[in-house]
């Protein structure tokens, strides 16, 4: 049985570069505290009005399918992922077929929710899909506006300094080579710790936790219409329609999780850490993907980061960083490439790839 490979990739950042210096004229904090915690440097914001994630995925999409050496026509089913989505629904995977001109042919458009772990588990998905013969040339995005939902205080700082906007796509097509494509995934899943790192408000719970749900409390909305539980002035006034994250917390586990995904690959493979060409984790955090490193024995030129310049942009950050790496002749013809990604849910994934 022949696996998918990556037949085109692109990506797209938006032009508009936000240093941490910028960030140091709106909240309290400094280069040096943001890259202590977490490496960022700078990272990109969309233009508000004109740029959105469907918009960004539309152009990676272009790249990809150009280098792909097929038409937009030619694709036959889209796989989205993103945790910031134009619309609460429908999902971006509609949009993005309507915004490329891909409506005529009516192919199917998936969307995918597992934020930061989202492109992983569409390539997995994609994979399937291009074993069984379903789909010849599956379009699979991830793409993030995460600048239009942040919360630029003193008091969201912790969150809003990591987060940038960007885009990547790659076109799945079946190999033509035995051993070539995607060799395995692997995907996890565990929603014990969700509010951990999530955004809860607004949802269709109607209040601030899932644990103030019930009838005794009203949702923790006395005299609260139902119309009104979704968003209302209280939300909005004590900040809980902004990502809320506890960074240790996130951080204690994404480094137990990491390896551990990418040693199932190894495993299910038959292949060593040391037969990994380029490891291109998610970028969530630089100090995440440096402790990763360390713990698989991989070298500086085994491993692609790009959080520096781009900051964490959650599903587009895999296909952003791989195809950066492949620009730059770090990925041939051959090479063993592993991804692996951990985030909200939490969810967490591995692919091994022999390009």
């Amino acid at each position: 049985m022949f696996s998918a490979k990556i037949g085109g990739i692109g990506s797209y950042v938006p032009e508009w570069e936000v240093t941490n210096n910028d960030l140091e004229k709106v909240m309290d904090t400094s280069d040096e505290w943001i890259q202590e915690r977490t490496g960022i440097q700078s990272r990109r914001y969309g233009k508000k009005h004109k740029e959105t994630s469907t918009t960004m995925g539309a152009r990676a999409a272009e790249i990809a399918i150009d280098r792909a050496g097929i038409d937009k026509e030619d694709i036959d089913f889209i796989i989205f992922a993103t945790l910031s989505p134009d619309y609460y629904f429908p999902g971006c995977g509609v949009l993005l077929q309507r915004e490329m001109g891909i409506t005529n042919k009516e192919v199917g458009a998936l969307d995918i929710r597992n934020q930061c772990s989202g492109f992983i588990y569409a390539l997995s998905v994609g994979d399937q899909f291009i074993k069984t013969g379903m789909y010849q040339n599956i379009l699979v995005v991830g793409a993030e506006m995460h600048s239009m939902g942040l919360d630029f205080s003193t008091r969201g700082r912790n969150v809003s300094v990591i987060f940038g906007d960007g885009a990547g796509a790659v076109v799945l097509q079946r190999s033509t080579r035995e051993g070539q494509g995607i060799l395995t995934t692997h995907l996890h899943a565990d929603g014990t710790y969700a509010e951990k790192l999530a955004l809860i408000n607004p949802g269709a719970h109607g209040g601030y936790h899932a644990e103030k749900m019930g009838e005794d409390t009203d949702f923790g909305y006395p005299d609260t219409k139902y119309g009104e539980m979704f968003v209302n002035k209280k939300m909005i006034d004590d900040a809980m329609v902004y990502p809320q994250m506890e960074g240790q917390f996130v951080f204690k586990l994404a480094v137990q999780k990491f390896p551990e995904v990418i040693g199932e690959a190894l495993e299910k493979t038959g292949l060593k850490t040391s037969d990994i060409d380029m490891f291109v984790p998610h970028q969530a955090n630089l100090r995440i993907s440096q402790f990763v490193q360390r713990r698989l024995g991989l070298k500086d030129e085994q491993v692609w980061n790009n959080i520096q310049k781009y900051g964490n942009t959650t599903a587009a950050s895999i296909p952003i960083a791989l195809c950066e790496a492949w620009e730059a002749g770090a990925v041939k013809d051959g090479d063993l490439v592993c991804l692996a990604a951990f985030g909200s849910g939490f969810t967490w994934g591995s692919a091994l790839i022999r390009w």
